[in-house]
């Protein structure tokens, strides 16, 4: 059986033990240390896993007044480092991070199905759960895979939305466009990155954190069903546009849109900091 939204770690853990093209990734990053989650990699880690970094791997370089701040690698750039992975079109993908799934793993899961790869899950409750179940840890040098030569990207363009599109859907009733950040960064306050604070005009707030349970968990697929229909309302999942900051944790409502059974949604990846890049394109607080 595939495992194509979320995963746990009982279930990882048997997967360790009988499936023999399993491929682990370790998507720990901060945003405010980017050599964190290498040493963290390095410190202890899940037995097996390769290291997944969102500045490296997972971001294409920035165009100057162009690209947000984690634009997509190219599609020939990706499907290269996912060879390198040993990755293959049998490969189960399990993806984690150190919170939650809201950092780089639910984007390592979007990124994988953007060039045709299904069978990818983030490890539900991410680090700490694994943690938390005492399940066995490894530390020091990691292995090296055999680079696959049979994985070949199917792109799915139609998971990603461009910046003329959420400029066409903003003004859409009922709201279509969803900024995925928390209230305070949704109404310009807290801890900014770029510097224009506020949310795309006309969007609304999809807060990526309502998707998950008190314990770091995802919510069920009844409760997150009932949740995006409070959001989108009348408007069909394919309808739907998700963004955040950079491109990054808009990807945690991607996934738990899946989760959901609710398909089609499309993201936004130059998000909020492509967005702010044009002075003619409206913004609001």
């Amino acid at each position: 059986m595939s495992h194509r939204t979320i995963i746990s770690p009982s279930e990882l853990n048997e997967l360790m033990r009988t499936h023999p093209d399993l491929v682990v990734l370790d998507a720990r990053f901060n945003l405010d240390d980017e050599s964190w989650g290498d040493r963290a990699f390095a410190e202890s880690r899940i037995p097996g896993a390769l290291r997944a970094d969102l500045a490296r791997e997972l971001a294409g370089p920035i165009i100057e007044g162009r690209t947000g701040r984690r634009p997509f690698p190219s599609p020939e750039e990706f499907e290269t480092t996912v060879r390198t992975w040993g990755i293959t079109p049998e490969s189960q993908v399990v993806v984690y991070d150190a919170d939650r799934g809201l950092m780089a793993a639910s984007r390592v899961w979007i990124m994988l199905r953007w060039l045709g790869h299904d069978d990818v899950a983030v490890l539900d409750g991410g680090w700490p759960a694994w943690i938390y179940a005492g399940l066995d840890l490894e530390s020091g040098d990691p292995h090296t895979p055999a680079a696959s030569d049979s994985f070949t990207a199917h792109l799915r363009p139609a998971l990603l939305a461009e910046v003329d599109e959420v400029d066409i859907a903003r003004t859409q009733l009922p709201t279509r466009v969803f900024d995925s950040r928390g209230a305070e960064g949704y109404h310009g306050q807290g801890k900014y990155y770029d510097p224009v604070r506020g949310h795309i005009k006309g969007a609304g707030l999809a807060d990526r954190a309502e998707t998950m349970n008190s314990d770091g968990t995802f919510r069920s697929p009844e409760e997150l069903r009932a949740h995006y229909s409070s959001l989108i309302g009348t408007n069909d999942s394919s309808d739907v546009i998700f963004y955040c900051g950079s491109g990054v944790t808009a990807a945690q409502n991607m996934l738990a849109m899946g989760i959901a059974g609710l398909p089609g949604a499309r993201m936004y990846v130059g998000s909020w900091s492509e967005w702010i890049l044009d002075p003619a394109r409206e913004v609001e607080t």
